[in-house]
């Protein structure tokens, strides 16, 4: 897909993540905005898709799991515009009975999430099975995640790091959104974390960093880089270097719109900062 393609459809999720959270006044558009390059990017670029009708198994097809579950507007929004559901459902946010859940959830069966992820530092764990099912079916597909850098904080994800390196599950490709932001502020003041990248090494990872993480080429190049490094014995870290709250001038390197939706004047300002592209829902 050409760059400006890929753009207009960053601008457009971008319109949907503001408009999803200003509607029901609860979400968090802050990491959805920060992370918009990427998942377009490894929904349109990356992945390697069935076409059809969606299913639990991903037999045969690369598979995605989102860690950071909170950051729902921005997955759903590409899922959408993926083909996945219709545009219009992106409107029925976090109501009642809506398959569209502040976190996402698997109970209503919405076609392109395969875990629950409210909870966070359980999505690597996740991952992992699927990895080393794939190994165990002959299936030669990639599994992708996404965590927030925040989210490293909990232990488990530990745990998972130290394993699959330990099991060389080679066929997993875990990016860490690198916006140094959490609910509570800096992740630098809540629980400084030290060099990730150090970290990640010294449990046997074969780590990459991807400087300009809201810069879509960048981001296309960076997803495959780590794909070509897939396959020779280590999982595969990406740190992915992002601005929380990117594409709104106010919203950006701070905390402050982590789960903080904007009123109406600031609304009209966001969408002025991002054309419609593609229709609004």
């Amino acid at each position: 897909m050409e760059v400006a393609k890929l753009n207009a459809i960053v601008s457009q999720t971008r319109r949907d993540i503001l408009r999803m959270v200003h509607k029901v006044n609860s979400g968090h558009p802050g990491g959805s905005l920060g992370c918009t390059e990427f998942l377009v990017a490894l929904y349109n670029e990356v992945l390697e898709l069935k076409e059809g009708e969606f299913d639990m198994d991903g037999l045969h097809e690369d598979v995605f799991f989102l860690s950071n579950g909170h950051i729902s507007p921005v997955f759903y929004s590409v899922l959408a515009h993926r083909g996945y559901f219709p545009v219009a459902e992106l409107a029925t946010f976090r109501l009642l009975n809506s398959r569209l859940q502040g976190h996402p959830t698997t109970h209503e069966g919405l076609p392109g999430v395969r875990i629950a992820s409210g909870s966070l530092g359980q999505g690597l764990s996740n991952a992992l099975g699927a990895a080393q099912a794939k190994k165990l079916n002959g299936d030669d597909k990639l599994v992708y995640t996404l965590h927030g850098d925040g989210e490293l904080q909990e232990g488990q994800n530990w745990e998972a790091i130290m394993y699959a390196s330990a099991k060389k599950v080679d066929n997993l490709i875990a990016t860490v959104d690198f916006n140094g932001q959490q609910i509570d502020g800096s992740t630098d003041h809540v629980l400084n974390m030290g060099d990730l990248a150090a970290k990640f090494t010294a449990f046997g990872w074969d780590v990459l960093h991807v400087k300009k993480g809201n810069d879509i080429e960048a981001v296309i190049n960076g997803l495959k880089e780590a794909k070509s490094r897939t396959g020779k014995g280590k999982p595969v870290c990406i740190l992915l270097h992002t601005v929380m709250g990117n594409g709104v001038d106010f919203m950006m390197h701070t905390h402050a719109w982590h789960g903080k939706a904007p009123n109406d004047e600031q609304l009209a300002i966001g969408l002025s900062q991002n054309p419609e592209t593609l229709g609004d829902y």
